[in-house]
């Protein structure tokens, strides 16, 4: 801009102006873009404390504007009862921010898009502010368990006991395939299905066959991964609630791939593949899913959820 044009020297000013006003004279408008990836809990045997990333994003922009909106497509809630606000609100009232919210992670299927929408708004109030929070448990609170909001914070794989998470890599070559049916099940049925107890030799089960998982995820043994992709705790009680994903879940192997988990509550399975078998596999489920479902490749995510100032 040269000095010979004063008009547009002093438009610019004013938009500076209008901006330090709206970010409450800190000269700069407050506006922050928070991705978050999806997730899938239990993984077989690890109900309510083991889960992983996949490649599926939500994104939010919130953007201090001076006064609250939501802008989306999806069909969510556009007020403040909308969830990804509620956890900004956790942390900072939600009045003079804007927010624009897009997703590719399906609704209610168990690939934690609500653990998505926990992190972003958590995410988003404590880097515009500088708070510090323990953003795993606020979002563990909000969520009711730690195992998707961990995954989306971290990446990568996680193990969650004690209000912490460890994280680990997913070793190289595996890769997953997501069937997503067109039927949705609520989380509150899903948890109504199970019982108060659970026989000890199937407690038993479980812990030697989420060992065995984590200890092939570890070590790269497929063989040790996919015997450990095992549960009784609650995919079986929860049969009824998706009777076609469960019967999918039962013959992944018998179509080429390492095993196949029901992901979260359902009723998505993920369907988990070494990278060499994944064509054939998704060649496979494509032929058997016309009209009930749909076939996502996921491959597991090592980014967990990140902000950019815009």
């Amino acid at each position: 801009m040269s000095s010979a044009d004063p008009e547009r020297a002093e438009d610019a000013r004013s938009a500076s102006a209008a901006q330090g006003r709206r970010a409450g004279g800190s000269g700069y408008a407050r506006r922050r873009r928070v991705r978050v990836p999806a997730s899938s809990a239990n993984l077989g045997p690890g109900f309510d404390c083991m889960a992983a990333a996949l490649s599926l994003a939500l994104e939010v922009e919130v953007e201090q504007t001076g006064s609250f909106a939501l802008n989306t497509e999806l069909p969510v809630p556009r007020g403040r009862e909308n969830l990804c606000v509620r956890a900004f609100e956790r942390l900072h009232p939600a009045d003079e921010f804007t927010f624009t919210l897009r997703s590719q992670i399906p609704l209610a299927g168990g690939l934690g898009s609500s653990a998505a929408a926990i992190v972003a708004g958590l995410m988003a109030a404590d880097h515009l502010f500088e708070l510090d929070a323990d953003l795993l448990a606020l979002a563990s609170e909000m969520e009711g368990h730690p195992d998707n909001v961990a995954a989306a914070l971290y990446g990568g794989f996680v193990v969650c006991a004690d209000g912490k998470a460890v994280r680990f890599e997913a070793p190289a070559g595996l890769e997953a395939l997501a069937v997503v049916p067109e039927r949705s099940v609520r989380t509150h049925a899903a948890r109504a299905a199970l019982g108060a107890e659970v026989p000890m030799q199937d407690a038993v089960f479980n812990v030697a066959h989420a060992a065995m998982l984590t200890l092939g995820l570890a070590r790269g043994d497929w063989d040790l991964l996919a015997r450990g992709l095992h549960d009784r705790l609650h995919q079986r009680q929860r049969a009824s609630l998706f009777p076609r994903s469960f019967e999918l879940l039962t013959r992944a192997r018998e179509l080429g791939a390492l095993g196949a988990t029901i992901s979260g509550a359902g009723p998505t399975v993920l369907v988990w593949c070494f990278y060499e078998q994944t064509g054939a596999v998704a060649e496979a489920l494509s032929a058997e899913l016309r009209g009930w479902a749909s076939l996502l490749r996921v491959p597991f995510e090592t980014q967990g959820a990140y902000v950019d100032a815009l």
